[in-house]
């Protein structure tokens, strides 16, 4: 029993220390490992530390990582988000709502590239809103449509934080990417619609365009995204196929859009190669920090009996499932508007992992489910960090509050979304099952 209560304890001084800003990979480490300390003694705290910690850096499947990041940034530098925009704003532009239906298009095609938030939220931010803004749009629908489609880069493969979240859990990377690539279809499509639906009832907020673009023009904007398009068919295929691993099609991605991004550059001088690197190293360490922590909080909590006696309470407690499935889901829409998305999974899954497993849930579909949480908790107030990004990158153009005010619909859609995923688990899981 004392070791359930210190269990507990270092449950409430971890969200003390979050709190009072303690980083997060330095509040998780230190309460793993003094918890450890207290249960067992320095000697094994030691040796399970060192352990998780070589187990992280050492193994090649996570390797994956920073080839996804290395993608990312090669991407961005390629410039291939503009030449996403332009295609789809020729080819979707016509539609009610065109120019955000091209930008929501366009994140979720780069998102596939990038696996960045953040980064697809900056760079649709500065491609998009000044011309959505020229063109009548409202402000604060145009900023809110940007913010809640740069959430699609972490749910459409490849992604780094399906990654984070097989590393944490164990479970199979492979087939988590895939698992990925039906539900950030529907996501995208159900935002479309929003986007539709708000243009065709309030044309105000969205004018209709009239701009008319030949058949040649349409495919000559395909030239630099074609390619971009192939290459992720591929590495997907491979992937679904069992011909790449992840780490593999990570490489290949990282080599095409590195090899885009030198002509694009027309050589290295423009690509600022060190620059790249420096800042996938820098991010591949923040991860698998934030990683050893939460495996080490994780370990604290197993041997402590917490995370067992949560997920008694809560599986064997007479509570039904749906009761429980709120529970999680409230508590990851709360803390994701609190935290970065990595550091969300490393403190939650110890503890809500059990939980829905012991409810008979899939580990595949329960990390599909985890990563949208965690990417709406990115848009929703008061914190909403893809929300302040736009604003950063946006300036005077629009305000926070325009842009909360906007975001409305779009979570109204990213419920619907939830509740598709409850409704058919079948959306994560079809593809899996058939590789």
């Amino acid at each position: 029993m004392v070791d359930l209560y210190i269990g507990i304890g270092g449950i409430g001084f971890l969200l003390l220390s979050i709190l009072f800003g303690a980083p997060i990979m330095v509040a998780l480490t230190t309460v793993g490992f003094c918890g450890i300390i207290l249960l067992k003694g320095i000697v094994p705290a030691t040796a399970v530390l060192g352990t998780i910690f070589f187990s992280v850096v050492n193994g090649f499947h996570f390797s994956v990582i920073p080839m996804f990041l290395l993608m990312g940034f090669f991407a961005m530098s390629a410039g291939i988000g503009s030449d996403l925009f332009d295609a789809a704003h020729k080819w979707l532009g016509r539609l009610p709502g065109g120019l955000a239906v091209a930008s929501t298009g366009a994140a979720a095609a780069f998102g596939a590239a990038s696996g960045s938030s953040v980064g697809t939220a900056t760079l649709f931010t500065r491609l998009a809103l000044p011309e959505m803004i020229d063109r009548g749009y409202d402000r604060g629908f145009a900023a809110a449509s940007i913010a809640i489609a740069g959430t699609l880069a972490v749910l459409i493969p490849p992604s780094a934080l399906m990654v984070v979240y097989g590393i944490l859990t164990d479970s199979g990377i492979g087939k988590l990417l895939i698992a990925g690539i039906l539900p950030g279809a529907v996501f995208a499509l159900l935002l479309v619609l929003t986007i539709i639906i708000i243009a065709k009832v309030s044309p105000e907020k969205a004018p209709a365009e009239d701009v008319r673009y030949t058949l040649r023009e349409k495919l000559w904007s395909l030239r630099m995204v074609g390619p971009l398009i192939a290459v992720i068919a591929i590495m997907l295929g491979g992937l679904y196929g069992g011909v790449f691993t992840p780490s593999e099609a990570g490489g290949v991605g990282a080599f095409v859009t590195f090899v885009m991004a030198i002509i694009r550059r027309r050589g290295f001088r423009g690509l600022e190669l060190g620059k790249i690197l420096m800042e996938t190293v820098t991010l591949t360490a923040m991860i698998f920090a934030i990683i050893v922590g939460g495996l080490l909080f994780a370990r604290f909590l197993a041997l402590s009996g917490a995370s067992g006696a949560i997920r008694d309470l809560l599986v064997d407690g007479g509570l039904s499932t749906f009761v429980v499935v709120t529970i999680v889901t409230l508590v990851y829409l709360v803390l994701g508007t609190l935290m970065d998305a990595p550091s969300l999974l490393a403190i939650s899954l110890p503890i809500t992992y059990p939980v829905m497993i012991g409810l008979g849930y899939d580990p595949l579909w329960f990390g599909v489910y985890v990563v949208i949480l965690a990417e709406i908790g990115a848009v929703t107030p008061p914190v909403g960090i893809n929300c302040f990004v736009v604003k950063g990158a946006a300036g005077n153009l629009v305000t926070l509050e325009q842009i909360f005010g906007g975001l409305w619909p779009f979570l109204l859609a990213a419920l619907a979304m939830l509740i598709l995923m409850l409704v058919w688990p079948d959306m994560a899981l079809l593809l899996p099952r058939n590789m």
